[in-house]
């Protein structure tokens, strides 16, 4: 499993003194391009290639409070891969250092774009080796 350490900043908070529901959606998106480099999917890669994930569905399930102060974490993993490459779905956990909750679940499903016609597309082979060596959900499927 993917971990990457989250910065809580005064400006995601909201008047209730705990974290506004799109950073959320915020943190698993800067989770998902780090852990996509990290396995050697950089943008410089994507840029190179003509593609980019787009999403389809992204979808937060909110189960406890994040407040000022808290440390948090955040993990990625593949849950759903076609063989091809062209679709894909991600898992990611926002959990609190001190106790370990998970504070909330984030369900994304997505594609790859060719960003010059504009089109959905099977990513190149180098893409689709690069996802099928990342980590991968306990409850992975292949499609």
């Amino acid at each position: 499993m993917f971990k990457t350490p989250v910065s809580l900043r005064w400006a995601d908070m909201d008047p209730n003194f705990h974290l506004r529901h799109s950073v959320y959606y915020d943190f698993a998106a800067t989770a998902r391009v780090e852990f996509l480099s990290a396995y050697g999917l950089s943008t410089h890669l994507m840029l190179e290639q003509h593609v980019g994930p787009i999403l389809f569905r992204e979808e937060a399930i909110f189960r406890k409070e994040v407040r000022p102060g808290d440390q948090l974490y955040i993990t990625t993993a593949i849950t759903k891969l076609r063989r091809d490459g062209s679709r894909f779905s991600f898992r990611h956990e926002l959990i609190r250092a001190r106790d370990g909750a998970v504070c909330a679940v984030m369900n994304i499903d997505g594609a790859w774009i060719n960003t010059q016609l504009r089109k959905l597309t099977a990513p190149p082979t180098t893409v689709v080796e690069l996802m099928e060596g990342a980590p991968k959900a306990e409850d992975f499927v292949w499609e």
